[in-house]
């Protein structure tokens, strides 16, 4: 008992330090798992602070540092959305790393800055990166923007199977009703996880002619597959 008194109070004093002098102080270390964790602590501080820190880092050497700070962008760069327009835009074509240009695209996603879609759209036709093209086509269904509605059908049509199954969510999300032609033969293939993204898909696009398939992929062998298609034709038909 006494033991596991002692490790609570050591705990929460180490929780309790944690101030921004002292994860500046991380930040500023030359070791890379203080740089790490300091990126970790300031998830403890206010998003104003956080983000501000961050712009110290995103140009790390070491490209755990690198990754780290461009992924958190994207749950503290509402603070200021141009600046971290122009940190991203930065990584997404600077950074020799792809998982870090990956990063850019989904935090550009994630704040939904819709001004980087040519940005976008240039490392999308520019790559052939599969985790990169991932990152892009999941960021243009968050963004909502219409733009990117010919990239996702490029990627339904020629995508490796990963892009391919992003893309059919994507669509979704984007609510574009020219995704309908594209999608409803997928309703039929193979694997089961593109026949649920299918459904889904359809249920946010909603409309007369996806009701039939949604019928069918309600009696899917997949009960994922079944139940998803049957909560979509019930926001449909209300």
């Amino acid at each position: 008992m006494g033991s596991a008194i002692q490790f609570e109070k050591c705990y929460t004093s180490k929780k309790m330090s944690i101030s921004p002098e002292s994860v500046q102080q991380q930040l500023k270390s030359e070791d890379v798992g203080d740089r790490l964790q300091g990126l970790n602590n300031l998830r403890q501080l206010e998003p104003k602070i956080a983000f501000e820190a961050i712009q110290g880092v995103i140009k790390d050497g070491n490209v755990r540092v690198r990754y780290a700070a461009t992924s958190q962008l994207a749950t503290v760069g509402n603070q200021d959305p141009q600046v971290a327009l122009t940190l991203l835009r930065d990584r997404l074509h600077e950074d020799p790393e792809i998982d870090v240009q990956a990063a850019a695209a989904d935090a550009l996603g994630g704040l939904k800055l819709s001004e980087a879609f040519e940005d976008l759209e240039q490392k999308y036709k520019g790559t052939t990166e599969w985790i990169l093209k991932v990152s892009i086509i999941a960021a243009l269904g968050e963004m909502g923007d219409s733009r990117g509605f010919e990239m996702l059908k490029d990627a339904i049509e020629n995508g490796q199977p990963l892009v391919q199954t992003v893309a059919i969510s994507s669509l979704g999300e984007l609510g574009d009703r020219r995704a309908v032609e594209l999608l409803l033969p997928l309703a039929s293939n193979p694997d089961w996880q593109i026949r649920h993204r299918i459904a889904v898909a359809l249920g946010l696009l909603g409309g007369e002619e996806v009701i039939s398939i949604l019928e069918e992929l309600a009696e899917d062998k997949t009960e994922l597959v079944a139940l998803t298609a049957r909560s979509s034709l019930e926001s449909i038909k209300a």
